[in-house]
């Protein structure tokens, strides 16, 4: 992307206002409400922001933890990711950014950016895994 217009920092906003209008939502990647730009907003525990066209630096350190997505609502699952996230982008603006981020951040970083390239939580898992998530992600019937 190249255009740091008006129309960007809308969508910059957008992503933003929706993070803080439902509880427990830490990220949200612009792929998720339709729009199909390299865009993601984060928001967790007093730091926020966003990054447009990121990177990410992953730690060799790996930790599992238990993990949501607005796709599945109510449905957490663990998952292995790294722990330390260095994630440089641009901001709305065109300026550049870089955040540094471990733990609960670090993974809201990897699983908003997993958006941006069309990965799903979901495809992270085995398939006996994945098949077991789905059943509880899905409603039956």
């Amino acid at each position: 992307m190249r255009d740091f217009d008006r129309e960007l920092r809308g969508l910059v906003k957008s992503l933003t206002a929706t993070i803080r209008a439902g509880a427990g939502r830490a990220g949200l990647a612009a792929p998720q409400i339709g729009v199909p730009l390299r865009v993601l907003a984060f928001s967790y525990e007093g730091r926020s922001g966003h990054l447009v066209n990121p990177r990410l630096e992953l730690s060799e350190r790996r930790i599992t933890a238990d993990e949501a997505c607005l796709s599945a609502p109510g449905v957490w699952w663990p998952l292995e990711r790294s722990y330390l996230v260095t994630a440089r982008g641009r901001d709305m603006f065109g300026k550049p950014v870089v955040v540094r981020a471990l733990g609960v951040l670090a993974r809201v970083l990897q699983h908003e950016n997993d958006h941006l390239d069309g990965v799903l939580f979901s495809d992270h898992l085995e398939a006996d895994e994945r098949e077991r998530f789905l059943a509880a992600a899905l409603p039956s019937g």
